[in-house]
């Protein structure tokens, strides 16, 4: 099974790649994950090219089961944040997920 990534994983790769202080690289990349945050709790979309786009999106009110005992639960209307990659991004983690296992993605 492969590793989990952390916040501080991340913050040590790029202090390492760009230089800058692990301090200074979790202070931006807290900023950069609050702005997101709170642009999305406000309805706003977020795209960041070649990476994706966060956004969300409004589910309306049903019924549904609880999976532990099967029991009928209501859900009230909610928002839910959500993540669409972007090709290129979709592209590389195939490319990278495939050539680990060896198959190939050509679909002639």
């Amino acid at each position: 099974m492969e590793k989990n990534i952390t916040k501080a994983d991340i913050v040590d790769s790029v202090a390492k790649a760009t230089g800058i202080t692990k301090v200074d690289t979790k202070a931006v990349m807290e900023g950069v994950l609050t702005s997101v945050i709170e642009a999305v709790s406000k309805g706003q979309k977020i795209e960041i090219r070649g990476f994706g786009v966060f956004h969300s999106k409004k589910r309306k009110a049903r019924m549904a089961r609880n999976p532990k005992n099967g029991e009928l639960v209501s859900l009230s209307e909610r928002y839910v944040p959500l993540f669409k990659a972007s090709n290129d991004f979709t592209k590389k983690v195939n490319a990278v997920r495939f050539s680990e296992h060896n198959v190939s993605t050509d679909t002639k």
